[in-house]
């Protein structure tokens, strides 16, 4: 039965709730937002859109799951959404030998309709509404990513809607093998060049997908903030040897007591660095729970990165339940003692993406553990006494695993040697009736920028601050640099995106933001980009850009 995209515009009951996504910072004022059940409807969405004329229409973009941190989505120059969450499906194709997955399933949507049917899943996010869409095409990776790799390491298909012409819009399905080279290519830069590039993503397609373990063993715990502003020496520690732990794990390099015996791929742990305000510090560790030595190596890992926290018989520093939501995800005080789950239930218990709120992020990829400079300016901006908001935090996740054993230029994700990767989180409400109606809204914010400032203030100045040494930002490293060949960063994840990587008063570093997301890689994304939009159709404030 064939179909035709709903155009929900101004007047309409649901116009407000879709011209926004997760992040309450944007919100766009388009034309209209085209709500589409298939490829064909994207492909008659675009075609109408591109029959106006050029300079009379404000840009195009695509939402799946809507939660983009930056405005490349929501914004004033906005003049379509092209909102693909209806096509969610999930399914085994036969003909390509591959599980197909459609742009706008989300995280769970996969998780449950895979999982269940096959006992597979894809090493995604832990964010359950995040749309696979832009997740998949950025890279994607989450709990299972040490044991598993990226999401996109499965990667075999993408179908994508282009108009290389500017005029007409088409499916187009680029495989892994196919035999065109600029297909392949088309492959390559959905394996982590980002969304909003090179036309409108409509289904993927994955082989080889892992069987997640049967059962997970987790744990959650917290330490109270005022046990380290007494005694700030052990706030540092913890940082300073869970950073140690992956770095050494990845040398190879655990002392032989307790770890000679012990292997930690299927562990991935979450290091929540909250500002002070919060009243805890947190950490979420989920591992495979259906070997023997499991509850040992978590609790000898915990030991390990704790070590400094008793002194003799006494304990300077107490675990305390995680009962409070920090960042994204929820509070896990039924967790506090290590508790053994089934591998989905455990995803639903742990899969969260906060309320809708305001929020600003960064990110750095870590090739070694934390210098003291980085430590201490953590710990600095931490415990700031001229701000309080305890959803401000740095989150430390592990990662390297399975992810480091793809060559660098396999797929567009080059950073394959980190060990750490680093989310800048802060969070914020209206709170504030800038227009004195009795109410809090989006207008609020827009009449008055002090809302949003201090925030902005601080995470801005703590990225800097931990950076400082480079520039201000995580920089790729280069041997044949004297400034950076000693950096223990990787530079940042496409994902995560932030434009103040593009503005040279923050980013003094002199290498570019498509440098710190891309790598070497970004020519190869720019003549994909000629191949496939030379018209510069899909565009936004970091997109890749059409060659000259």
């Amino acid at each position: 039965m064939s179909t035709h995209p709903i155009e929900v515009t101004p007047g309409d009951a649901r116009y407000d709730a879709l011209r926004r996504g997760f992040n309450q910072r944007w919100i766009a004022t388009p034309d209209s937002v085209v709500v589409a059940s298939s490829a064909d409807d994207v492909v008659e969405a675009l075609r109408t859109y591109l029959a106006r004329p050029a300079g009379s229409r404000r840009r195009i973009t695509v939402r799946s799951g809507g939660h983009c941190y930056e405005n490349f989505v929501s914004s004033p120059d906005v003049g379509v959404i092209v909102d693909v969450s209806r096509m969610n499906g999930v399914h085994f194709d036969p003909e390509m030998d591959a599980y197909c997955i459609e742009a706008g399933a989300t995280n769970w949507d996969s998780t449950t309709q895979l999982y269940r049917t096959t006992g597979l899943a894809l090493p995604g996010g832990s964010c359950y509404s995040v749309g696979l869409g832009g997740h998949v095409s950025g890279g994607g990776y989450g709990l299972l990513s040490r044991l598993f790799g990226l999401t996109v390491d499965y990667l075999y298909a993408v179908e994508v809607v282009t108009a290389a012409d500017g005029k007409h819009p088409r499916k187009t399905v680029a495989r892994k093998d196919s035999e065109d080279p600029a297909l392949r290519d088309l492959w390559w830069a959905h394996t982590g060049g980002g969304g909003g590039n090179f036309g409108v993503i409509t289904r993927y397609w994955f082989r080889g997908l892992p069987q997640p373990p049967a059962q997970v063993l987790l744990r959650a715990v917290a330490w109270d903030w005022q046990d380290f502003t007494d005694r700030p020496e052990l706030f540092r520690s913890l940082v300073r040897r869970y950073g140690q732990f992956f770095e050494y794990e990845a040398a190879g390099r655990l002392p032989a007591s307790p770890f000679r015996s012990y292997g930690y791929r299927d562990m991935f742990s979450l290091l929540k660095l909250t500002h002070k305000s919060a009243g805890k510090v947190g950490l979420t560790v989920q591992m495979d729970g259906t070997k023997p030595d499991s509850p040992a190596r978590l609790a000898a890992f915990l030991d390990w990165i704790t070590a400094d926290f008793r002194s003799g018989s006494t304990q300077l520093v107490r675990e305390q339940p995680l009962d409070q939501a920090i960042g994204e995800h929820p509070a896990q005080g039924g967790l506090f003692i290590p508790t053994l789950l089934p591998w989905l239930t455990a995803t639903q218990s742990l899969n969260d993406s906060g309320p809708n709120r305001c929020g600003k992020y960064k990110s750095a990829y870590m090739t070694r553990g934390f210098t003291d400079h980085q430590i201490e300016a953590i710990q600095r901006h931490l415990t700031d006494p001229g701000y309080s908001n305890p959803d401000a935090l740095v989150q430390v996740d592990s990662y390297g695993g399975a992810v480091n054993d793809r060559a660098p230029g396999a797929t567009a994700v080059p950073q394959r040697s980190s060990v750490l990767k680093l989310q800048y989180q802060v969070y914020w409400t209206w709170g504030v009736d800038a227009d004195e109606n009795g109410l809090f809204d989006y207008r609020d914010a827009e009449l008055d920028p002090g809302i949003a400032a201090p925030h902005l203030r601080w995470i801005r100045d703590l990225y800097r601050d931990v950076h400082r040494p480079t520039g201000g930002v995580p920089v790729i490293a280069d041997p044949d640099d004297p400034a950076t060949r000693d950096a223990n960063t990787d530079g940042c994840y496409i994902n995560y995106p932030d434009v103040d990587l593009s503005d040279r008063r923050l980013n003094t570093s002199g290498q570019s933001w498509h440098r710190l997301y891309y790598k070497g890689g970004y020519e190869r994304l720019q003549q994909v980009k000629q191949a496939w939009d030379p018209h510069d159709v899909f565009h936004h404030e970091q997109s890749v850009a059409v060659p000259g």
